[in-house]
């Protein structure tokens, strides 16, 4: 007998060698059919008018692929001989697995079909299992890239935003749901009492209901800002030392993109428990300026720069002329303290602004020799006798 007739477990050498080459040559294809569709297929599609073939395309390459690849193994592995030891089948009437060797001939005969060895058994049902995952995959991906070429346009065109905050929620709902049942189709392909585990999970839900406390939390807060609305996605909002803009608003928690450019996310109960202020309602921005001249000013000049700032907001169409306040507010350690009160339009920039109005302050204070003060200190010296 030559090495390659050499039987382990069953099997002889260039069965195993036949099985991995299936295998492999599956692998291969896969690859070919993968490149086929990315740089041909594709390019077809392109050409059409519509973008229904383009998206199919998109989303259908990769679970096509996986599929492709689970065939083939499979097709590879039949071609092993899997030692029947411990055999099990499956009864005709009930679908219960049982053991072979606890039954008589005759009840083999009368109750048994398809025996096969627990190998077998456990190969058959894991790809029973990954077969309805990758269908289920393939399905999530075409509802959600339906959703984002047909729904999303529909919902950006219309005038309120509560369709645009209620489709993440409509879109993550979905794709649980999906997936959802595509696991407890597999797990009953597979041979899962399906009933059973869902009934096992009711006897688990008072502790997990015990430890999803937060959960129901921030899903009653998604409740309370879709039903008041304090903020809409794309304003800006400052909650617990968070100041950045609404990205996303979800059942559990909001995301918020900070000023310094970073995603984070808050859980929806904070919104419930914390005094959320929405930035972008406010009417305009108030800004307060405090400044100091030095103690060598006096009242007509004091007068003149007071009446200068008054001069400078006038000059500025960002600001509102009508809410200005100018005041000699302090007698300061070493300045004489001006305040100056101003609110910027909300359309405006509120930094260029305020970069515009120091400027020209500092400009025109100089003209006029209106002398700005800095923290000084007097000493005087007395020589003793």
């Amino acid at each position: 007998m030559s090495f390659w007739e050499t039987e382990y477990y069953g099997n002889t050498v260039i069965d195993y060698l036949i099985c991995l080459g299936i295998i492999l040559g599956g692998v291969i294809a896969a690859k070919i059919v993968y490149w086929l569709s990315k740089n041909v297929v594709k390019k077809l599609t392109k050409k059409t008018k519509t973008n229904l073939d383009d998206i199919i395309v998109d989303k259908v390459e990769e679970p096509v692929v996986f599929g492709l690849i689970l065939g083939v193994t499979w097709y590879g592995l039949s071609w092993l001989n899997f030692p029947i030891t411990d055999v099990v089948g499956i009864h005709e009437k009930t679908g219960d697995v049982i053991q072979w060797d606890l039954l008589s001939p005759a009840e083999v005969k009368d109750y048994v079909k398809n025996a096969y060895s627990w190998v077998e058994a456990f190969i058959r049902n894991l790809f029973n299992f990954l077969i309805v995952i990758n269908i289920t995959w393939l399905v999530a991906r075409l509802a959600d890239a339906l959703i984002e070429e047909y729904i999303v346009p529909i919902t950006e065109k219309s005038a309120s935003d509560l369709d645009d905050q209620l489709l993440p929620i409509f879109r993550k709902g979905l794709r649980i749901i999906i997936w959802v049942m595509g696991i407890i189709v597999g797990l009953n392909n597979a041979g899962y009492d399906v009933g059973a585990v869902l009934a096992g999970l009711g006897i688990g839900g008072l502790a997990f209901a015990l430890a999803a406390q937060d959960t129901v939390k921030n899903f009653f807060g998604g409740i309370m800002i879709f039903a008041d609305k304090p903020f809409q996605i794309g304003e800006r909002i400052q909650i617990g030392g968070i100041d950045g803009t609404v990205k996303e608003i979800g059942i559990r928690s909001t995301r918020v993109e900070t000023l310094a450019g970073r995603i984070v996310t808050v859980p929806n109960s904070m919104f419930s428990d914390d005094a959320v202020e929405n930035v972008d309602l406010e009417p305009s921005r108030k800004i307060m300026l405090n400044l100091g001249l030095t103690y060598d000013m006096n009242a007509d000049q004091m007068e003149e720069a007071m009446q200068t700032l008054r001069d400078i907001a006038k000059d500025h169409h960002d600001l509102i002329e009508e809410d200005i306040s100018v005041g000699f507010n302090a007698f300061g350690d070493f300045s004489l303290g001006i305040v100056f009160i101003y609110f910027i339009r909300k359309e405006a920039d509120n930094l260029d602004t305020q970069t515009v109005m120091n400027l020209d302050i500092l400009r025109r204070f100089g003209d006029k020799g209106l002398e700005m003060a800095f923290p000084t200190q007097t000493v005087l010296h007395q020589q003793l006798k």
